[in-house]
């Protein structure tokens, strides 16, 4: 069930059930392509519809968003990225053990299938990325880290994720890259926005 609600004269915030369902609203949402709208915003339950004003209304998104049958399909692809990683992250031991394999089965794990950035958020560059291998269910860490490095590679539940900065953060660190996640200096500041399919490559420090 998808409940919608106004956000002033430019945007329509829709709600669903979990993150799946967030996911084929998104995907129906971009096939579309509805008149108006001029931005579409996912994340784990809801999917912020932007719109300019003089050209549609919120009522009118609205409806024509409820009108769609999302068939649970992913995001259209929006490019793919390679990330280079270091497998060397402070919790990979830990992480194994979670999951009852060695440290380098976690690194196969992880390089063997594609992920995807279902959405962005926490911060800037920081694409919450789902998909890779079935078994990837990871707890939070119990206390947070009060300082993680830019490029650090992480597990959280079902997401994986690169820090793009210095922050804190409680997922679990596998590894690092060098790659910038987030940039202002190119084009697209961004390297992880939402459908970008992306694959993890095993490197030597």
């Amino acid at each position: 069930m998808t409940r919608f609600l106004q956000c002033g004269r430019e945007a329509v915030l829709a709600e669903v059930d979990d993150l799946d369902a967030a996911l084929a609203l998104y995907a129906a949402l971009r096939a579309a392509d509805l008149p108006g709208v001029t931005d579409l915003v996912p994340a784990a339950r809801t999917v912020l519809i932007r719109l300019h004003p003089e050209m549609t209304s919120p009522a009118a998104v609205r409806e024509a968003a409820a009108a769609l049958e999302p068939d649970g399909g992913a995001p259209a692809s929006a490019g793919t990225v390679e990330i280079p990683v270091v497998y060397d992250g402070p919790d990979l031991a830990d992480v194994a053990e979670h999951l009852g394999v060695t440290p380098d089965e976690v690194v196969a794990r992880h390089t063997r299938d594609p992920w995807t950035v279902a959405f962005a958020g926490f911060a800037p560059g920081f694409g919450y990325l789902t998909g890779g291998h079935p078994s990837f269910d990871v707890p939070r860490r119990p206390t947070p880290r009060t300082r993680i490095p830019a490029g650090s590679v992480g597990l959280a539940g079902r997401f994986s994720g690169v820090y793009p900065g210095d922050s804190p953060g409680g997922w679990q660190l596998i590894g690092s890259t060098t790659e910038r996640m987030w940039d202002l200096d190119r084009r697209e500041p961004a390297v992880l926005l939402p459908g970008v399919r992306v694959t993890f490559k095993a490197v030597r420090s």
